[in-house]
């Protein structure tokens, strides 16, 4: 399947794009919504998964945060190495880079598109998603395999964690914020269609702030959908992203209508927040049945 460019491409940039400060710095909808995400997609799992993972909802949903919690400047080589995977700005993006086979491929491309640092400026989300998805269907294979009841647990805890850190980028990905250049108010650059805010804390006050405030595990449960078989894991990994980054410009247009914040009351503003947390609970149960029904035909 060709992949296509982001859609809004509609919004022009001017020729210099200048970012105030990075997307890789910025965490990925808070404590809060990470925990509900993980915890809503480990719920009512199909029951021909392993028992081991349909009995680990709150552990799945604890590690959902896991990756936020490595964001620290104190060792900075391991913050370095994973900052760059929870966005992809897709705006700037060529289609030839998102056809990419893996994320070497896919940062040549960029580097060769004029990108002086294409880790930073690009994004690496939709190959991180892919690698752990890989890592986690190898794992199940493993699991399947495994004979002697000790090392079928420590296979068991490995994919247990793989899962929940795979459940950080996928839910990262339903939040439109970590689709675009326009991650964090309005780019400085680019043609702004509405007069869209350029507050440089609109993201963390919807992610973290407003979500925190206002939205409940039991919230977002009623609107996960079943798990699904993904057939091409890849196409449906960019079309989730797509998804959320087809909701950016909704999202501007709710923060201008009422900021979003701990006190907003705004039903339309709730709303959305519980879509895309749904979202992303959904995309990520299909993931993990797509992991375990895979890897018993590898």
């Amino acid at each position: 399947m060709a992949l296509k460019r982001f859609r809004p491409a509609r919004w022009s940039a001017t020729p210099a794009l200048v970012l105030l400060f990075s997307a890789a710095l910025l965490p990925g909808w808070g404590r809060v919504g990470h925990e509900i995400t993980g915890r809503a997609a480990a719920t009512r799992l199909p029951d021909s998964m392993p028992a081991f993972f349909r009995e680990s909802a709150e552990r799945l949903g604890w590690l959902n945060y896991e990756p936020d919690r490595w964001r620290d400047e104190r060792f900075r080589p391991m913050e370095q190495a994973f900052s760059n995977d929870h966005y992809i700005d897709g705006e700037i993006i060529p289609a030839d880079a998102l056809a990419a086979a893996d994320r070497f491929t896919y940062l040549a491309v960029l580097q060769r598109a004029g990108l002086s640092e294409p880790a930073r400026e690009g994004g690496l989300l939709p190959f991180r998603i892919l690698e752990l998805h890989g890592r986690l269907t190898t794992g199940f294979k493993r699991w399947r395999e495994e004979t002697d009841p000790g090392v079928r647990r420590w296979i068991e805890e490995r994919i247990i964690n793989d899962a929940g850190v795979l459940g950080h980028y996928v839910a990262d990905a339903s939040n439109p914020h970590h689709t675009t250049v326009h991650f964090n108010g309005w780019a400085e650059g680019w043609h702004n269609p509405a007069g869209y805010t350029t507050d440089r804390t609109f993201h963390a006050r919807f992610e973290s702030e407003f979500v925190g405030a206002h939205i409940r595990f039991e919230d977002v449960l009623p609107y996960v959908g079943e798990a699904r078989m993904l057939t091409d894991v890849r196409a449906e990994v960019f079309a989730h992203i797509e998804r959320a980054h087809d909701r950016l410009e909704k999202l501007y247009q709710l923060e201008k209508q009422e900021r979003f914040a701990a006190e907003t009351r705004s039903p339309e503003h709730r709303a959305f927040a519980i879509e895309r947390l749904a979202e992303g609970a959904t995309m990520l149960r299909s993931l993990w049945w797509t992991a375990w029904t895979m890897s018993g035909e590898i």
